[in-house]
């Protein structure tokens, strides 16, 4: 039997359950380090042979788990909806999770352990940092690039070849015109920075 480790047993983990189980996978175990039923991250840590998928929605938090079960020699493959489309010159990097419905166009380039949540767009050419999350319904046009650690909020959409910078948070529903910096929180239409994050 096929058989994945989900790290994070949220609601996010449900969704991610789902997603691998219809790439293939016929067993899910959920592992948590909370005080609850599922099995501890020490329980698995020697079964390196399971790949594992990080269900986890915090951008940070998700970078942590990612470089402990790297260091462990865990693999971690990007979990792909097959309802989404993917470009085949599009690069998707390890750990990275693809909801239902989402576009990734031509020559995009995902990092590692994104979320491309659902229904989202990532037109041709995007450059997506590490541990970024791309909320549902969210479009980015052709060219746009986005920092490592950012959170694009909920229905957004982001004009071609814009740059938004590491670690910042743009509000849902904001229409993104223009470049935003490194640690900034942003929102509206049309988007302005409104603060910094520390």
């Amino acid at each position: 039997m096929k058989s994945i480790y989900i790290y994070g047993a949220s609601g996010h983990g449900l969704v991610v359950a789902d997603i691998a189980l219809a790439s293939g996978y016929e067993n899910v175990i959920f592992v948590d380090d909370g005080e609850n039923e599922f099995l501890t991250f020490e329980q698995i840590k020697d079964n390196i042979s399971t790949p594992i998928a990080i269900s986890i929605g915090d951008n940070r938090i998700r970078k942590i788990i990612f470089d402990k079960l790297k260091n462990h020699g865990f693999d971690m493959p990007a979990l792909i909806h097959q309802s989404s489309i993917i470009s085949k010159s599009a690069i998707i990097g390890n750990g990275t999770i693809i909801m239902p419905l989402v576009v990734v166009n031509a020559k995009a380039e995902i990092g590692n352990g994104a979320i491309l949540n659902s229904s989202c767009v990532v037109e041709h050419e995007c450059i997506i940092g590490d541990f970024v999350h791309i909320s549902p319904s969210a479009s980015l046009a052709g060219g746009v690039s986005v920092g490592d650690f950012t959170h694009i909020g909920i229905g957004s959409s982001v004009i071609q070849k814009i740059k938004i910078g590491s670690n910042s948070i743009i509000g849902a529903g904001s229409v993104v015109a223009v470049d935003i910096g490194n640690n900034k929180k942003a929102y509206g239409n049309p988007c302005k920075e409104i603060g910094d994050i520390d």
